[in-house]
């Protein structure tokens, strides 16, 4: 599976609740979306992304915001298909390569980069895109790393979203505007699944 391919854009979700999981999850897929990343930002995450996993199998779920061997662990173990962080150290990268599941570290530095791609790794997380450079430093990555692809999350709206697809070196980009806070506490899946089809459309 290869991450960066599924979708244009992957859904970043923060849940407070995790009965919300599920509609969700066919929300997205309703709209086009196959893909999403539940964050460890609250204990709903654990339980949703074991609820869509078991609920909703043809959504790829993965877990995000992973910044311990520990959390790696509990991710992998609830189901996660995937998991993304928004650095990196040895001890976390040996964590997730120890899962055997696909995983996009967290990089926004070219030594960063180089780090993780000593071992071998050539897809990445580049967080917080707006604040770390956006397109201008991804179009600098390109000339020395020309085989390294990312996932730019953190800061990318609807208005600069075809920026950073339009670019070689990136495969998707991370982006929480699908699933508001405020469309999750209405259980607003309409205007979810709208929000999908338009950024499933984005490759059209």
């Amino acid at each position: 599976m290869n991450i960066l391919d599924i979708a244009p854009v992957v859904p970043v979700v923060v849940l407070d609740h995790p009965d919300r999981a599920v509609p969700l999850a066919r929300a997205l897929l309703d709209g086009g979306v196959g893909i999403i990343e539940i964050t460890l930002r609250t204990n709903a995450a654990l339980p949703a992304i074991e609820a869509i996993a078991a609920e909703v199998p043809e959504m790829v779920v993965g877990a995000g915001t992973l910044v311990t061997p520990l959390q790696v662990e509990a991710a992998a173990a609830a189901g996660a298909g995937f998991l993304v962080s928004p650095g990196t150290t040895p001890h976390l990268l040996d964590a997730l390569a120890d899962t055997g599941l696909p995983y996009l570290p967290g990089v926004a530095t070219i030594s960063e980069i180089l780090t993780v791609l000593d071992r071998g790794i050539t897809e990445m997380k580049f967080f917080p895109a707006e604040s770390s450079g956006g397109t201008a430093a991804l179009r600098a990555f390109a000339g020395p790393l020309p085989q390294v692809r990312f996932c730019p999350t953190g800061g990318i709206t609807p208005a600069t979203v075809r920026d950073y697809l339009a670019l070689p070196n990136v495969g998707c980009v991370g982006g929480s505007w699908l699933t508001p806070a405020t469309a999750l506490a209405a259980a607003d899946w309409p205007s979810i699944r709208e929000a999908a089809a338009a950024a499933a459309a984005l490759r059209d």
